[in-house]
């Protein structure tokens, strides 16, 4: 499936009345400047072309850029943007705990709640997607979800995804 594919996937799927206006250039730029890493494709094309977050799981979704405006009363609480976030566990500052220890080049996509969140590696262009459970019972919170963001927002499409969990693909899981 190509990105154009996703993309006209998503806004069939989605009501765009309820989600914040397309992000813009500047907001993207931001977002760039203060990660150090340019977002993967798909990504940068979704904030451009169809909403700056909202969209996805649970029905707040995804975490937009900077200049997102929200046409409803909240979203994720105390985080406005994915540069709030990264900022406050990504960014390197000596005063976080060891436990905050994330790469710089990963992005606070999604929180599932409970701590739980789905993060996207800025490295790669197709965006790898990572999952961050500091509840689980391994040391390193931080793990591989083995797909790509294309993948991720597909299973959403396809009711298949499920919260990040060490080990196993989202779609394997039967202990949740």
């Amino acid at each position: 499936m190509t990105d154009d594919d996703t993309i006209e996937a998503i806004r069939r799927a989605t009501d765009s009345e309820k989600l914040p206006a397309p992000a813009s250039e500047v907001g993207i730029s931001e977002a760039e400047r203060v990660i150090g890493y340019p977002l993967p494709t798909l990504l940068r094309r979704i904030y451009l072309e169809v909403a700056n977050g909202g969209l996805g799981p649970h029905g707040y979704g995804i975490l937009g850029v900077p200049g997102v405006e929200w046409t409803d009363d909240g979203y994720y609480g105390e985080w406005v943007d994915v540069i709030d976030v990264y900022r406050a566990f990504s960014a390197p500052d000596p005063d976080l705990p060891s436990s905050h220890d994330v790469p710089p080049y990963m992005v606070w996509l999604f929180d599932w709640g409970c701590a739980i969140w789905s993060l996207v590696d800025c490295r790669d262009e197709r965006g790898q997607m990572w999952g961050w459970d500091p509840n689980s019972r391994f040391e390193d919170p931080l793990f591989p979800s083995n797909m790509t963001l294309s993948e991720w927002f597909r299973k959403w499409l396809d009711g298949n995804l499920e919260l990040p969990c060490r080990g196993q693909s989202f779609d394997t899981r039967s202990d949740r």
